[in-house]
């Protein structure tokens, strides 16, 4: 009986799997012909968020920004996974709040896309970074109200040692401090093509495995609606890349990601099943504080896939190699989830 109710949630969750596949595959060559209409195009960032220059990584990404290819793909997952989710996965209890960070992400990212590619002079560069920082944790704590004073979750799951209580104030922060800190993860990550797409996908596809046999199979169908997308989008992806997902995607991506994180109860696992993405975050963090602290830069670039570009890594290479890294911390997560009574 309980092998036959896990296959037909299996089952449904591939059936939304292949639905955002293909409504994504549909709606890309529209947005691509609406893109390259109302030119889309991506300004090259040449300063960091202190105002100082990027060279290395001016120069190293050049010959990308000397064809025209637009920005702000990610609106077709956003589309694409409402779409689907609405109509067939819709729930208060389990899908509301990821699409609803998935949604908030996604705002946030569109405003700072539409600066910079239609705005001019020193603010075409988009949002400043503490404005966006400040967006994205209005969207955390909002949503973190909703989840601990509406939900009633103010317990966190630390494997191997069992469920501790916080209280409703702390678990709202704890909250939105996942859904920023994976906000600007996924988005610091998404610096080559298809990495942060094959990133997030496999991230969502093991949370999507843990909210499967914590018996959650809405939110599983959420998280495989979200693989469906980046299934589509890695297609178009793959160097030479067609487009860029922009931030819309990215902070899209990494919103609902700490939404999904915290709705199976396995925040704390995080750091092992999107390890790549704590590198990436952690290694920009490591750049700021060596250049502050120490007035000279310990990576040639930040983060450390431009660091591995300056030292002769092809793209390609360093895209693959993430992948298969994040691959085996996703395997490792999982199993650390089922060895320490999360699933």
């Amino acid at each position: 009986m309980l092998g036959g109710v896990i296959n037909n949630e299996i089952f449904y969750g591939l059936i939304l799997t292949l639905g955002a596949f293909l409504l994504s595959m549909f709606l890309t060559p529209v947005y691509t012909n609406i893109a390259y209409k109302y030119k889309f195009w991506k300004k090259q960032k040449k300063t960091t968020a202190d105002g100082n220059a990027l060279p290395i990584m001016t120069k190293l990404h050049a010959h990308k920004f000397k064809r025209k290819f637009p920005t702000m793909a990610g609106i077709v997952g956003v589309v694409a996974v409402s779409m689907v989710t609405l109509i067939c996965n819709m729930d208060r209890g389990q899908t509301w709040l990821p699409l609803a960070g998935f949604l908030g992400g996604a705002l946030i990212g569109l405003v700072d896309d539409m600066i910079n590619v239609f705005g001019t002079g020193e603010g075409a560069a988009g949002l400043r970074a503490p404005v966006k920082f400040f967006l994205i944790s209005v969207v955390g704590l909002v949503l973190g109200w909703f989840f601990a004073f509406k939900l009633g979750w103010t317990s966190i799951m630390i494997p191997f040692f069992g469920a501790f209580e916080i209280g409703a104030i702390a678990m709202m922060l704890l909250f939105a401090f996942a859904v920023v800190a994976t906000s600007n993860a996924v988005n610091i990550s998404d610096g080559l093509d298809g990495l942060a797409g094959g990133l997030a996908m496999i991230a969502y596809g093991a949370y999507g495995v843990i909210a499967l046999f914590q018996g959650q199979w809405m939110l599983f169908g959420f998280c495989l609606t979200v693989v469906g997308w980046l299934l589509s989008y890695v297609w178009f992806n793959v160097p030479p890349a067609r487009f860029m997902m922009g931030d819309v995607g990215s902070f899209a991506l990494g919103a609902g990601l700490g939404v999904v994180s915290m709705m199976t109860n396995s925040f704390l696992l995080l750091p092992v099943i999107g390890v790549i993405l704590v590198v990436e975050a952690g290694s920009s963090l490591i750049q700021m504080f060596w250049k502050k602290v120490f007035k000279h830069k310990l990576f040639i670039s930040a983060p450390i896939h431009h660091h591995l570009e300056a030292k002769g890594w092809g793209e390609a290479k360093i895209v693959m190699r993430f992948w298969v890294l994040a691959g085996i911390a996703a395997i490792l997560g999982m199993f650390l989830a089922s060895a320490g009574g999360i699933v």
